[in-house]
């Protein structure tokens, strides 16, 4: 197990720590650049390298576990961040009709917010009771949700995969990703944010579908799947497997200058929480769920690391978008990347 770890923090730890050391003297432009090349090159390039080795004798199976695995952890997300709100009694009492409250509305000005998305009121504790409807607690729990459901299976989860996994059980990892993103990513969450979110903007039906189709790494998907039989001279094969590391390098590196630019933790609480939910209570209940149904070795192990995988970046997309709490899923991208290199040895332990 420890020659395994080994071998899988090695990229983790390289790529991730040196977008840390660098985070503070790269500008915002090339972060920009390359997430914009990763999306429309980088991951689509790998994911056609991939789809190319993927057996679909399970094409229907992976996909099921994968979306059983969403909304198990909606329903989670939702029962903790209840039971979270009733011990810390967060909810406000209905006040008696004779409690005169009235006061002097000249002195009432509309609360500022500061960058983090907060309201001044928020952060001095005059707010500290907030009602279930207010739009600052409702973009909370949507925020909540999606730290908790959305992981990074493309950049983290399948590199995890390929390091810890023999080639043969690549596909599950290939067909969940692709799920998480199709499914999660691009349809749930968007509704979720849409719902939960401070803003006005409309969630066309339309617009989720013209968004679903224009996503690059799903056309190379199938472009791969349907390539299969073409045979390419070694040169380019073994060229297209070194890309595939390449762009591995890539995406954990923009993972750690990402992280290096994250600030305030005014949401720690809830966002360990979340965090706590996603690296550690899902992936256990999953490999549990796998062994009672007698799945068991590296397709096991391979189902606990793409639900244990940390919180998404693309989170942060949807929180700008939605207004949602953008403090609440930086935290969290940050804890759960904690979390993983806390649970990697006992996924190895016990599902291995």
């Amino acid at each position: 197990m420890i020659d395994s770890l080994f071998h899988a923090y090695i990229p983790l730890f390289t790529w991730i720590g040196l977008g840390l050391l660098i985070s503070r003297l790269t500008p915002e432009n090339f972060l920009k650049l390359l997430g914009q090349a990763l999306y429309w090159v980088g991951i689509p390039l790998q994911l056609l390298v991939l789809a190319r080795r993927t057996n679909l004798s399970n094409g229907g199976l992976i996909p099921g576990i994968a979306v059983v695995i969403l909304l198990l952890s909606i329903g989670l997300a939702v029962l903790m961040w209840w039971g979270w709100q009733l011990l810390t009694n967060r909810t406000v009492p209905s006040e008696p009709e004779s409690l005169d409250l009235s006061i002097d509305t000249s002195l009432i000005s509309t609360p500022s917010r500061d960058s983090s998305g907060l309201s001044v009121i928020d952060k001095t504790g005059l707010n500290s009771n907030k009602n279930p409807d207010d739009p600052l607690l409702r973009a909370s729990l949507g925020s909540f949700i999606l730290a908790a459901i959305l992981g990074n299976t493309g950049f983290v989860g399948l590199t995890l995969t390929q390091v810890l996994t023999s080639p043969d059980n690549t596909d599950w990892a290939v067909l969940f990703s692709v799920t998480n993103n199709v499914v999660g990513t691009y349809g749930i969450a968007v509704l979720i944010a849409s719902y939960f979110g401070n803003n006005q903007i409309k969630n066309h039906w339309w617009t989720q579908l013209r968004d679903l189709a224009t996503v690059p790494s799903l056309w190379t998907f199938f472009i791969g799947l349907n390539t299969q039989f073409i045979k390419l001279p070694a040169a380019v094969e073994s060229g297209l497997d070194q890309a595939v590391w390449v762009v591995i390098a890539f995406a954990l590196l923009l993972v750690g200058l990402r992280l290096g630019n994250i600030q305030g933790w005014n949401s720690l609480e809830s966002a360990s929480i979340a965090s706590a939910l996603k690296v550690f209570i899902v992936p256990a209940l999953v490999g549990l769920g796998a062994t009672c149904l007698g799945v068991s070795g590296e397709q096991r192990l391979v189902l606990v690391l793409m639900s244990g995988t940390p919180t998404g970046l693309s989170v942060l997309i949807l929180a700008e978008v939605y207004e949602l709490d953008r403090n609440l899923l930086a935290s969290s991208i940050a804890l759960t990347f904690i979390g993983l290199f806390l649970a990697l040895p006992l996924w190895l332990a016990w599902f291995g």
